[in-house]
């Protein structure tokens, strides 16, 4: 279960209130056999752009962005191959979601890692996403490319009922005004 980690949706409940952010990086290290667990600590926090004052410091002590940070540096701990991110940005603000998905991309890059993500915010998967699952009673329904997501051509009629209900209320067709 090393290869594969996962972020999950709300940062403040996946994460031990007793414990400080040294404790739950440490764990996770400890737990995977992991050696120099202090200069762990400090690269896992730098790279997700939290500097050393944050080690000790609790859940409490830390705003949305911040825990989501520390849960992102805990699945990025064992170093795994495959993040399962789990809307990873709904529980945040518009401008720290940027944040987030931005260090998310840099990490990918940076790191080679493979995102599977859950998501229903259409802006985020477009941004974050080369290919696209839709699901529909858990199955899925339709893969497509980002770009044929952006271009609005699905193939599925529920496909195509989700991408029309992202760009909000379109009147039916025999109420729209005629030109």
């Amino acid at each position: 279960f090393k290869d594969v980690q996962m972020v999950f949706q709300d940062p403040y409940a996946s994460l031990h209130p007793r414990h400080s952010v040294d404790a739950v990086l440490g764990e996770t290290l400890k737990l995977h056999g992991f050696g120099d667990i202090d200069a762990r600590i400090e690269k896992l926090l730098a790279d997700v752009g939290l500097g050393p004052a944050f080690r000790f410091r609790y859940p409490h002590q830390l705003s949305g962005g911040q825990r989501q940070r520390v849960a992102i540096a805990r699945a990025l701990a064992p170093e795994p191959s495959v993040l399962l991110l789990d809307e990873p940005t709904s529980a945040l603000d518009v401008s720290v979601q940027a944040e987030v998905l931005n260090l998310l991309t840099d990490l990918r890059d940076a790191r080679q890692l493979t995102y599977l993500m859950v998501s229903h915010d259409l802006a985020v998967v477009s941004h974050m996403c080369d290919d696209i699952a839709v699901m529909q009673l858990g199955e899925i329904v339709e893969v497509m490319g980002v770009e044929k997501m952006r271009a609005m051509q699905p193939e599925h009629p529920y496909t195509k009922h989700l991408l029309e209900s992202s760009l909000g209320y379109n009147p039916p067709e025999d109420l729209q005004p005629t030109p």
